[in-house]
């Protein structure tokens, strides 16, 4: 591993120096297995992790290497022209491959060519909460890789013949022949002419240049369902890339940004709302309205003595719940008691006559700053 020194091979493979060629074969397979490519797409360093363990093995699984490296370490490999050089491998999977014969885990050879599925395509849709809360059609403009309507996907001109792969003789696999300590390895690759498939077109097509595919711009109608929150995503199934060789599309995956209304806030399938209210109809209670979030107007009853951050609820003005048909949650309207700043004398004159009359008994149980704080965030 360039750049650092070496760890000692049994350190690597995890057995003793005394280990037999047996164990030493066991121990790799069991840490190659683990560093395979199809269960460490995650890992960014399996590929080096992969070629240290091969690297070990390749030093004690070979008599003379190990007895070299028994006496004088890797400088004596080194030295002598016996250090390991995986130089001619592409990656992980081609040197996973050289070692196991491009065996799987079930020990079946792994896939090349053939059917592929095609991609998903990813998108946003921005709609208001009006319309989320009454669900809604929306037209979608994007771009996406279709089939191509002149080869219907074959990529051969129409009235063209598909002929056989001359580079690899139909097989759609080449093998490839690397020269290692355990003498010749030969592994299976794509071909680079057909990429697998075994056949190409005699006059690719003129339209996708033979590749089958191209890229169009698509419209589509995406049906948005009432009471759908900000975040969720749409699945539309099928709606993506086409395949390639007569494999199935991928899907389309629409993420809905519900923006954010003036006077309504969503609290899971409930709406939230401030009313004001001046302070003397707060005291003696009052009738009012105001329009909801669907138009219609809304009647409130402000009891006598209501507090500023009081909640009032109306049942059934909120959202339609998305996954129960027919519930409907609430509105709540928090009141804010509204004080005058500027007072004429008149009004001056009154209040303060309030004020001398009203008894402390008149406010009712107190309740604390923080308990008022508390109740409003439950």
């Amino acid at each position: 591993m360039s750049g650092t020194m070496p760890r000692d091979p049994y350190e690597v493979l995890g057995v003793g120096r005394d280990a037999d060629e047996t164990a030493i074969k066991k121990a790799f397979r069991k840490l190659a297995r683990e560093l395979h490519p199809d269960v460490n797409a995650h890992d960014p360093d399996a590929e080096e992790k992969f070629k240290e363990a091969a690297e070990a093995y390749e030093i004690l699984n070979d008599p003379e290497r190990r007895a070299t490296y028994d006496r004088y370490g890797h400088e004596g490999l080194r030295s002598g022209g016996m250090g390991p050089d995986f130089s001619s491998f592409g990656s992980i999977t081609d040197l996973f491959d050289a070692f196991f014969g491009g065996m799987g885990f079930g020990g079946t050879a792994s896939a090349r060519g053939g059917p592929r599925a095609g991609g998903d395509i990813a998108m946003t849709a921005e709609i208001t909460l009006e319309q989320a809360a009454t669900g809604e059609e929306l037209e979608l403009t994007f771009e996406a890789i279709e089939t191509c309507e002149r080869c219907h996907g074959n990529g051969a001109e129409p009235g063209t013949p598909i002929e056989s792969c001359e580079r690899c003789g139909g097989a759609g696999m080449l093998q490839a022949v690397t020269r290692s300590p355990f003498g010749q390895i030969v592994r299976s690759v794509a071909c680079d002419v057909c990429g697998g498939e075994g056949k190409v077109p005699k006059e690719p097509c003129s339209q996708c240049e033979g590749r089958g595919r191209e890229v169009r711009r698509r419209t589509l109608r995406v049906d948005v369902p009432a009471g759908i929150a900000d975040g969720q995503r749409i699945r539309l199934g099928g709606r993506g890339h086409a395949g390639e060789a007569g494999g199935p599309p991928g899907d389309l995956y629409v993420l809905v940004h519900v923006l954010q209304h003036e006077r309504f806030l969503r609290d899971g399938d409930d709406l939230v709302t401030v009313v004001d209210v001046p302070a003397p109809r707060a005291a003696l209670g009052t009738h009012m309205s105001f329009d909801g979030l669907d138009g219609e107007e809304i009647e409130l009853e402000i009891p006598a003595g209501t507090q500023p951050g009081d909640t009032l609820t109306v049942r059934g003005a909120g959202m339609p719940a998305l996954q129960r048909r027919g519930r409907v949650g609430d509105l709540r309207a928090v009141v804010n008691v509204q004080i005058p700043r500027k007072l004429d004398r008149d009004q001056r004159a009154l209040l303060e006559q309030l004020a001398d009359t009203v008894r402390p008994e008149q406010f009712g149980a107190s309740e604390t700053l923080v308990g008022k704080l508390r109740r409003l965030l439950s």
